[in-house]
């Protein structure tokens, strides 16, 4: 047990001095997901609005595609990225493998499911007579769009936390693409990895710890939006 003591106190020594590896780490982590949450929330909320609002021939079947492309291992998605983007690779040219662009492109592929699932979810459990009652008050596709994502806004707040957490802590992906490189593409989770696998368990359980502060900022900001609105 006393290691465990002795690294939860490492721990509290890195954060406290602001140890350069680990700002460094975290820097990277938040970075990489800023950019594919961006990317997965702008192309899957208009995606799972329409999935979700219009009936139409193959619903049933995109729904299944997208609820299973929900579950993708990790290790999978990187493999896929690592081929399209690796000197072979068709975007070879574009330069993205071992990077936080090319970290962002898979995390955003992991995202964007569960962004549209959810927020498909969401919008289909809106009351069909609050859709009524705004097409009868004249309202244009852009207006109808808007209020229907205000009403089901508590589904995707919850779709948009369900795929950040499965972005932050996340391996295969940044493991894989980004190479791990110190100072580099090094990121949270493949820090607590390699530092873990070191016996460095200081280092590790610093970056634990930061990964629940994270998490803990990001519900209580949620919290604190769904009692403004």
């Amino acid at each position: 047990m006393n290691y465990i003591l002795d690294g939860f106190h490492q721990a509290i020594l890195l954060l406290c001095s602001g140890d350069e590896e680990t700002f460094s780490a975290i820097y990277a982590t938040l970075m990489v997901s800023g950019y594919s949450m961006g990317v997965s929330l702008l192309l899957g909320i208009p995606m799972g609005f329409f999935l979700g609002h219009f009936d139409f021939k193959g619903k049933k079947s995109i729904r299944t595609v997208v609820d299973t492309l929900m579950s993708l291992p990790t290790v999978f998605i990187g493999l896929m990225v690592y081929t399209l983007i690796s000197s072979r690779g068709p975007l070879g040219d574009w330069g993205l493998l071992f990077t936080l662009p090319g970290i962002a492109v898979g995390q955003a592929i992991l995202a964007l499911p569960i962004v549209v699932g959810l927020s498909a979810t969401a919008v289909e459990s809106v009351d069909k007579k609050v859709r009524i009652t705004i097409m009868s008050l004249g309202a244009n596709r852009r207006q109808l769009f808007l209020s229907s994502l205000w009403e089901a806004r508590h589904g995707l707040l919850a779709g948009a936390i369900a795929a950040y957490g499965r972005v932050m802590t996340e391996v295969g992906i940044s493991m894989m693409v980004g190479g791990n490189i110190k100072w580099h593409t090094r990121t949270v989770t493949t820090a607590i990895v390699l530092e873990t696998n070191k016996g460095k368990f200081g280092m590790g359980i610093a970056l634990g710890l930061i990964l629940l502060l994270i998490a803990f900022g990001v519900n209580l900001s949620v919290s604190f939006l769904r009692r403004r609105s």
